[in-house]
């Protein structure tokens, strides 16, 4: 069986016009690359890239805080309950192989911390640049080649 690459998309729960715009984007691009995704399943930059993501034919898959499917955007593919709040980010950061944030606010910059502590690579696109050891992309295109040429190097 081969495994795809695991990405994972943090940002904006309200995400502005040109993130959510961004993050459908970069969800596109992945599913493309056979990538699949994982985010915190619920509004903002997560159901843009669920959304770009499934509408590509790709798996989404959504780390929920809350205690039901429910609360899932409708592009989740794959609701994963957890019941754990915020303390989820952590499995975001672990479960991906590398991740792209996309503007967000301090639920973002959690994750960012967290994957940058397991030594995990971080793209910001619009999001927490000036953090050390995010590497900055312009474009969602930009991000998802960054994405995947650092998991290159990684192996």
């Amino acid at each position: 069986m081969v495994r795809s690459v695991i990405v994972g998309v943090i940002g904006a729960g309200c995400a502005s016009e040109a993130g959510y715009a961004a993050a459908r984007e970069v969800g596109r691009l992945l599913a493309g690359r056979g990538a699949t995704l994982v985010c915190g399943g619920l509004g903002g930059v997560m159901e843009a890239a669920c959304r770009g993501c499934s509408e590509a034919g790709g798996m989404a898959v959504g780390l929920l805080p809350g205690a039901t499917a429910e609360s899932a955007n409708p592009w989740v593919g794959l609701p994963i309950v957890t019941n754990m709040g915020h303390a989820r980010n952590v499995i975001i950061a672990q479960t991906a192989q590398v991740l792209i944030a996309v503007e967000g606010e301090y639920g973002t910059l959690s994750e960012i911390a967290v994957a940058l502590k397991l030594g995990k690579p971080v793209i910001s696109l619009q999001s927490w640049p000036e953090v050390p050891g995010i590497v900055p992309a312009d474009s969602p295109e930009q991000a998802v080649a960054a994405a995947f040429s650092l998991l290159e190097q990684k192996r």
